[in-house]
């Protein structure tokens, strides 16, 4: 994800003025393709795909058709692949939300002292969201502009459009995004507060004025207040959302038949944003924790209840201090999500919290609780989505980790891109524990092109597996010089490979293109996407995204496979935070054996860099000493002296930690989406759910 460039002009124009996405060369995918999975499978599975490839590609063949088709539909479209990779990645995709698509952002664990406290927390949170919502209305957002890889260009903004206005409404074979962009409907002036597992329906425009803070924190009390009244505790409705996608839209048509549900239903689907006051959720308030309590509220038992998954921002305010927001990624990228919430906490920061009582609505109305009528179907479907959510809870396998040796400026003095060298970084990781390289997915931004969404960065690359190997089974009979020209090696291809994702000519929405046309077409499914190469191809057992911020937080996110890792990472100056995550059930994969594998490799690199440098030093002193010697008489050179260089490889310490910073420019910057979450594909497929997006 990039550092971005900020325009204060007003987003007048629009996507329109941007350049619609490229269709790659037919021959330029498939090339690709190959070389992409050449080092991933056996020679018999790869030899067999050439010739899949081979005849898919041949003049006047499937290929050809199905590329022309592709072309056509350029020409009608804004953006040809947008709706076919929505559908892909997130909409067909059955499984539940929590872990397994939805990300989250975990805020700096606040110090709550009275539970006042996190309700004024809640109101500032909610002022900063209604400040943030009148310049999105007003059109005033400044234009995002690219830096790093071709700096200065304009980048899309439909996105952030959606942030208040959409929902994902499941189905049950495929979920919409409702995205209310009709003048007709009325904007939506309210949200909704969850307390303990109770929704309510808080209006933030009473008689045409908005509601000021200290109004807001005086119907938060009303609303706890009415939350702890056992007399009125209705069923945990949220938990449904937590379900399968298919289940949950069996559960909501249940619902639907009584009009007291429909009526809910309505308030909630229409609402800007859910704000979820949770309970304390024990004394345990590690990094780890707090990333696993975000994604999932720790099941019925905690606040799993106290949530409304298909709604995209759910503002978590935990009485207990753990706060962040949880997004449901179908309407948009990391980068948005990153800029919205910095947004709130610098605004939270710079704007003093307003509580004094100023042309205040007299006699505010009380909030409404919203009603549910539960039949016993009902109650036995809640039973069912407590049971599978604790199954969740139980199943993930989250490490946060802090990593202070050393961060991005380390990097960038050796003139490599921080985010290229930690994707290396994670492929000798990976191999390093599993003896093997896996496909491995990193998002990358296509807001430059009309609708831009993400395209995939194949980062597990011939030249990072020559690296690994040389680091791991060659350890010992292969030189520095070598080893380092492999670095650089694995470091120049992601480089390459990120240009090619963010200006629209990576293979992964072409195939995905050519594979949806063709079903359009009713023609037989093409062999190429039959084959078990394209299928394995598919099934990204290392899902990764970079998610840098300028404030004090991290993004988390699940695995995409049973047996894969979600691996997050935010560089700073002087440290990098790692959140990785994995299953317990599958017996291949340990997150914490993980993190202290990628740690020694992080630490391997550095060395190898240093001991690189430090010969490099010597032999440019040794070049200049025997320049030096030519030019000197017979007499002189006799009582020169050799001096080697400066010693350069003592240990790294930690350098002190900031929280607030300035995000700087690097050479390739990680947008990581997301996953972008990510993008979702079910677990069976594999396909990323969080991308966090690189730009």
């Amino acid at each position: 994800m990039p550092v971005l460039d900020r325009d204060p002009s007003k987003d007048l124009e629009g996507s329109d003025s941007l350049p619609k996405l490229p269709v790659p060369a037919l021959k330029d995918t498939l090339d690709m393709y190959m070389r992409c999975m050449s080092h991933l499978v056996t020679e018999e599975q790869f030899k067999k795909t050439e010739n899949i490839v081979k005849q898919f590609g041949a003049p006047g063949g499937v290929g050809e058709l199905l590329q022309n088709k592709l072309v056509e539909r350029r020409e009608n479209k804004a953006n040809w692949v947008y709706e076919y990779w929505l559908n892909d990645m997130y909409l067909n995709n059955r499984l539940a939300l929590p872990v397994n698509s939805s990300p989250a952002m975990v805020f700096p664990q606040q110090n709550f002292r009275a539970p006042i406290d996190s309700l004024r927390f809640a109101a500032h949170l909610i002022s900063g969201v209604l400040e943030y919502k009148s310049l999105l209305d007003a059109r005033a957002l400044p234009m995002d502009y690219a830096r790093g890889q071709l700096a200065g260009t304009p980048l899309c903004m439909e996105q952030y459009y959606r942030l208040f206005t959409s929902y994902r409404l499941p189905g049950p074979e495929r979920d919409t995004l409702v995205a209310q962009e009709s003048t007709v409907m009325p904007e939506p002036e309210h949200i909704i507060v969850a307390c303990k597992n109770q929704f309510f329906v808080l209006d933030v425009v009473i008689n045409f004025r908005r509601l000021n803070e200290r109004d807001l924190l005086t119907q938060l009390e009303k609303i706890v207040k009415m939350a702890e009244s056992e007399e009125e505790q209705l069923a945990p409705i949220g938990l449904l959302t937590s379900d399968g996608r298919t289940e949950w839209a069996e559960s909501r048509s249940v619902l639907m038949r009584e009009s007291t549900n429909r009526d809910s239903l309505d308030m909630i689907e229409r609402c800007l944003c859910l704000v979820c006051l949770d309970d304390s959720s024990g004394p345990d308030m590690t990094d780890t924790t707090r990333a696993m309590l975000m994604l999932h509220g720790g099941g019925l038992a905690k606040n799993g209840g106290n949530r409304w998954y298909d709604k995209p921002m759910q503002f978590v305010v935990g009485s207990d201090g753990c706060c962040g927001v949880v997004c449901e990624h179908s309407p948009f990228e990391g980068i948005v999500l990153v800029q919205c919430t910095e947004y709130l906490l610098k605004y939270m920061i710079g704007s003093p919290s307003k509580l004094v009582r100023a042309a205040s609505v007299s006699e505010l109305p009380a909030p409404r609780r919203l009603r549910w009528k539960c039949t016993p179907e009902i109650h036995k479907l809640l039973a069912s989505a407590a049971d599978k959510l604790q199954r969740l809870v139980r199943n993930l396998d989250m490490n946060v980790y802090k990593f202070c040796d050393y961060g991005k400026e380390l990097i960038k003095k050796q003139k490599m891109s921080p985010d290229a060298y930690i994707q290396v970084a994670l492929q000798l990781a990976y191999y390093r524990c599993h003896g093997r390289p896996v496909p491995t997915y990193e998002s990358a931004s296509t807001r430059r092109f009309q609708q831009g969404r993400v395209d995939n960065i194949r980062s597990a690359t011939p030249e990072a597996l020559a690296f690994v190997k040389a680091m791991t089974d060659g350890k010992l009979t292969t030189s520095d010089v070598e080893k380092m020209e492999k670095l650089r090696g694995a470091i120049t291809a992601q480089t390459k490979y990120t240009i090619l994702a963010i200006t629209g000519m990576a293979i992964d929405n072409h195939l995905l293109g050519l594979r949806e046309i063709a079903h359009e077409l009713k023609t037989e499914k093409p062999e190429i996407f039959k084959d078990e190469v394209y299928l394995i191809s598919n099934q990204f057992i290392l899902s990764t995204s970079q998610v840098p911020t300028t404030v004090e937080m991290f993004c988390c996110y699940g695995p995409v496979v049973p047996n894969g890792y979600g691996a997050c990472y935010n560089p700073q100056s002087d440290h990098i935070i790692f959140c990785v995550s994995s299953f317990r059930e599958s017996p291949q994969t340990c997150s914490a054996k993980f993190v202290k594998v990628l740690v020694q490799g992080l630490l391997d690199m550095r060395d190898l860099c240093n001991r690189c440098n430090t010969g490099s030093s010597a032999t440019e002193a040794t070049k200049s000493q025997t320049l030096e010697m030519h030019t000197q008489t017979e007499t002189n050179w006799q009582s020169k002296t050799q001096e080697g260089p400066a010693e350069q490889t003592k240990s790294q310490q930690p350098l002190p930690q900031v929280l607030v910073k300035t995000a700087d420019q690097t050479k390739v910057e990680a947008q990581t989406q997301t996953s972008s979450q990510g993008e979702a594909k079910d677990l069976k497929s594999g396909r990323k759910s969080h991308e966090m997006v690189k730009q």
